[in-house]
């Protein structure tokens, strides 16, 4: 075989677009119980896991970040930035990419667009939550920030969890009129636009705060909270990002993904060090308890975590293989002698300064 042009690694490439077809090939609901149920196993296996908070280089107008994670076999990170201010200029607010590559010989074998699939895990995520920690009669959910994660959410909870009505509101109102024209017709949900979060929250069995601006706001607060509602806390997820008054923390029990990253990135990051809080993996595994009776209070304190994008880009490598979508990426040269790289380049005409 002339390895000079047959490439060694193949890296899989799978555009936004790619991802938007195998979503439309699978269905969205199987892709999100899917997408659930790969989160599920992962979280079951969270001792494997090579765990760090993510790193992140923070400006006046967003946030730029890198989140790794490995265990014995597969490293993955991704990249993603928050940017509340790029709508403005047409660009989305979150952007995302994502690598999986093998352990044993640093090789990778996948680069996906993880923007649209963000918004899948995110929303799979909150469900894998809600199924541990809310009422399991949940059926009416309030929905605050009806921007471009909120359709995922809505669908993943009518489809996955049963959620007939969702009780919407956002400080901008075309977001929710546009939330209501992309899921009229489609579904069997009751959606209602509110004039008020305390309008929205009000009888709700779960609440899910998906806002965008990097503030500390105060999205819910203590008078809101109905005794035995579910929060998913989504939208506070690094520091100076908050959603929910610390009094809601404190009447509540408090569920988060990665202690150590949530205590700066979450809504928890307002309270002190020693306030207990359990680590979701824990109830998973049922070596913790979730939920103890109806009139409980408990929150998700979501900041999103690496393992997370582990279990989307898992899936991801998996369903594209079963469809036979994505592209062999020659992102690894193809060396005839692996401790030639300089062969590379001799294989090309040179400069003529290096030639002569």
């Amino acid at each position: 075989m002339n390895t000079a042009t047959t490439p060694a690694l193949p890296t899989l490439f799978l555009s936004a677009q790619d991802v938007a077809t195998l979503v439309h090939r699978i269905g969205l609901p199987t892709v999100l119980e899917r997408m659930a149920g790969t989160l599920h196993a992962d979280y079951l296996r969270w001792p494997a896991f090579d765990k760090s908070a993510r790193v992140a280089s923070h400006s006046a107008d967003g946030v730029i970040e890198l989140m790794p994670i490995a265990d014995d076999s597969t490293y993955a990170f991704k990249y993603v930035n928050g940017h509340p201010r790029n709508t403005r200029s047409g660009l989305p607010t979150v952007m995302a990419f994502g690598v999986l590559a093998d352990v044993a010989t640093g090789a990778p074998v996948l680069l996906s667009e993880l923007t649209l699939t963000t918004a899948l895990r995110t929303a799979a995520m909150s469900v894998l939550a809600a199924r541990a920690l809310a009422r399991p009669d949940s059926r009416r959910m309030a929905l605050i920030g009806n921007g471009a994660q909120s359709e995922f959410q809505a669908l993943a909870f009518h489809h996955l969890m049963g959620i007939t009505e969702i009780r919407l509101y956002d400080t901008d109102a075309a977001a929710t009129r546009k939330l209501m024209a992309n899921l009229a017709g489609h579904t069997g949900l009751r959606l209602i636009p509110c004039e008020s979060i305390a309008q929205a929250v009000r009888g709700a069995d779960i609440v899910t705060t998906v806002t965008a601006d990097k503030t500390n706001a105060t999205i819910l607060t203590p008078e809101m909270i109905e005794p035995g509602v579910h929060i998913n806390g989504v939208g506070g997820d690094c520091p100076g990002k908050t959603e929910l008054h610390p009094d809601v923390l404190r009447m509540a029990s408090v569920f988060v993904e990665y202690e150590p990253q949530t205590r700066i990135e979450g809504d928890l990051q307002h309270l002190p060090a020693d306030f207990a809080v359990t680590e979701l993996w824990r109830v998973l595994a049922g070596n913790a308890v979730g939920r103890t009776d109806r009139r409980q209070v408990t929150v998700f304190d979501s900041v999103g975590f690496a393992l997370e994008d582990y279990s989307a880009l898992r899936f991801l490598r998996e369903a594209a293989n079963e469809l036979g979508l994505g592209q062999a990426l020659p992102l690894i040269p193809a060396l005839e002698d692996p401790k030639d790289l300089f062969g590379l380049l001799r294989r090309h005409p040179l400069p003529l300064a290096l030639a002569a």
